[in-house]
C-alpha cells in the first residue's frame, strides 16, 4: 500500500470546473450510446487554467455524466507490470504487442473492475474488463486467469509471466458525451501517482484531456487543435512512471516530462 491510499486525489487539486450549465447524462445511457470500449484514444495534457475554453467552446448540446447528483469521480488504479517491466518498455518502445494490467476502483461507489489494454487493428485501443472482488492490492488466481486470456487474444503469451504492482494512480475525473459524433470526453485532474515505496508525485496544475472517438476526431478534438493543443504521448501510467523512476528509457515521453513534470518529485 502507498502513502496516498485513504488521503486520495485532493491534495493540491484546483477549484471544480464549471460544470453547472451542462445537461446531464445518467451511466445507462451513456454506455448505451458511446461505450466505445474499441476506440481511437487522443490525450492532451494542458493548464487547468484552459479548462474552461474547452467547456464554453464545444459547439453542440454536451452533456456530463452525473451518478447520484455528483459530476466529479475519483479514482485509483494500481498498475501490475513484470519486475523487468515488460509492459512499461513495450509502451516505451512503441512494440505492437503491448499491454497494461490494472485494478481500478471507483473510490465514490466502490466498485471495481479488472482491466486489461491492448492494441487492435489500425492503432486502436481494446479494452476489456470484468468486476473484481478481490483484494485491490493484488491479482487472485481468477483475476490472473481472466488476464492471461485477455492477453492471449492480443498475441501476448503472459502464462510463464510474474505481474507485481508497479504504480499507483489517483485523480478526479469528469465525463462529457458530445452526441454529434456519438463520443466521450474525459477531464482528469488532482492528478497523484505514487510508487510501491510509496514516493508521490502531484501535478495539480494541469489535466489530462483524452477524447474517445473515431479516427477522424470529434468537435472537441477540433476545438483543441484550434486553441494549439495537439494529441501528445502522454499515459498516465508510462509517462508517471518515467518521472518517478528516471533510470527507466523514456524518449518517447520526453517533451511531455519538460513541459508539464516537475524535475524533481517532492517527498
Amino acid at each position: 500500500m502507498t502513502a496516498v491510499d485513504s488521503a486520495g486525489p485532493v491534495v493540491g487539486e484546483p477549484r471544480p470546473i464549471g460544470l453547472g450549465a451542462l445537461r446531464p447524462i445518467g451511466l445507462g445511457e451513456l454506455v448505451e450510446r458511446a461505450e466505445l470500449l474499441t476506440r481511437l484514444d487522443r490525450k492532451y495534457m494542458l493548464p487547468v487554467t484552459d479548462l474552461p475554453l474547452l467547456l464554453g467552446g464545444i459547439d453542440e448540446d454536451v452533456r456530463v455524466l452525473e451518478v447520484d447528483g455528483q459530476r466529479r469521480f475519483a479514482y485509483r488504479s494500481l498498475y501490475f507490470d513484470t519486475p523487468e517491466m515488460d509492459g512499461y518498455l513495450g509502451a516505451a518502445r512503441r512494440r505492437r504487442r503491448r499491454f497494461k494490467l490494472r485494478i481500478r476502483t471507483y473510490l465514490d461507489s466502490g466498485g471495481r473492475f479488472l482491466e486489461v489494454k491492448t492494441r487492435g487493428p489500425r492503432g486502436t485501443t481494446v479494452k476489456q474488463r470484468v468486476p473484481y472482488d478481490g483484494d485491490p492490492w493484488r491479482l487472485d488466481d481468477e483475476a490472473r486467469a481472466y488476464a492471461d486470456h485477455a492477453l492471449g487474444e492480443a498475441g501476448i503469451h503472459a502464462r510463464h509471466l510474474r505481474f507485481v504492482p508497479a504504480l499507483t494512480t489517483l485523480y478526479r475525473r469528469t465525463t462529457l458525451f458530445l452526441p454529434r459524433s456519438g463520443s466521450r470526453l474525459t477531464i482528469d485532474t488532482g492528478l497523484t501517482w505514487a510508487l510501491p515505496d510509496g514516493t508521490v508525485l502531484r501535478t495539480p496544475e494541469r489535466a489530462i484531456v483524452e477524447t474517445k472517438a473515431g479516427r477522424a476526431g470529434c468537435g472537441a478534438d477540433r476545438l483543441l487543435w484550434s486553441l494549439k493543443h495537439r494529441p501528445c504521448p502522454v499515459s498516465k501510467y508510462g509517462t508517471g512512471l518515467a518521472a518517478l523512476r528516471p533510470e527507466l528509457p523514456a524518449n518517447r515521453w520526453l517533451p511531455v516530462l519538460r513541459r508539464h513534470f516537475p524535475t524533481t518529485p517532492p517527498g
